[in-house]
Order: C-alpha cells, then sequence, then structure tokens
C-alpha cells in the first residue's frame, strides 16, 4: 500500500509541471483571430470590398467639400486624386462638356452633350 501511495504523489506532481509558456501562446493566437476579424468587419462596413474586386472603380470621398478626394482603380494602378483649388475657383477658358445631377440615394450621375 505504501507503494501505491508513492506512485499517485508522483504522478500528482508531474502533472503539475506545467510550462507557463503556454497561455501566452494561446493569447497570441486569440489575438491573431481578433485582429482578422477586425480588418473583415472594418472593410466590410467602410464598404471597400472593391479593392478586393477585378473590376474597376471610382470613389469620391467628402463630395463637394474642400477635403474631397477622388480614388480611381484601372487594372493593378490605384490613382488618389484631390482638388487643386479653393471651391468654386475656375481659371483659363473652357466650354460646358455635360451635365452632372445628383440621385436621391446620393450617386451622381454624369450625362456628356452631344455635339
Amino acid at each position: 500500500m505504501k507503494a501505491n501511495r508513492n506512485y499517485r504523489r508522483y504522478a500528482i506532481r508531474e502533472q503539475e509541471d506545467v510550462n507557463p509558456l503556454h497561455a501566452v501562446a494561446n493569447l497570441f493566437d486569440v489575438s491573431i483571430v481578433f485582429a482578422v476579424a477586425l480588418m473583415v468587419a472594418l472593410v466590410s462596413r467602410y464598404k471597400m470590398t472593391e479593392m478586393f474586386s477585378k473590376e474597376d472603380f471610382t470613389v469620391v470621398k467628402n463630395p463637394g467639400k474642400e477635403n474631397m478626394e477622388i480614388i480611381t482603380r484601372k487594372g493593378n494602378t490605384v490613382s488618389k486624386y484631390m482638388p487643386a483649388g479653393k471651391k468654386g475657383t475656375t481659371s483659363g477658358n473652357g466650354k460646358k462638356v455635360g451635365t452632372a445631377y445628383q440621385l436621391e440615394n446620393g450617386e451622381i450621375v454624369y450625362i456628356p452633350d452631344n455635339e
């Protein structure tokens, strides 16, 4: 019976030898999963799924404001355009090339004039 007690003590001591870094590894895995989930949520929230498609697109950020930006993608090239001057200022000579209409949902449609 005494040998059986010693075996139990040895078995308990063997189970107590736990590496404390196992918990850190699990936390690292959880943080990676959280980071990926956060990125997916941000992409879907800000409707940036076009960035991952193969189609060409144009995005207008802050339309009509001074900090307006136009982002276009053609093929594998992404271009960003910002207005050069103040809103409402023009310089040089030009001609009317079309009409732009803003729909109820905020979308802007451009219709070129026929010559």
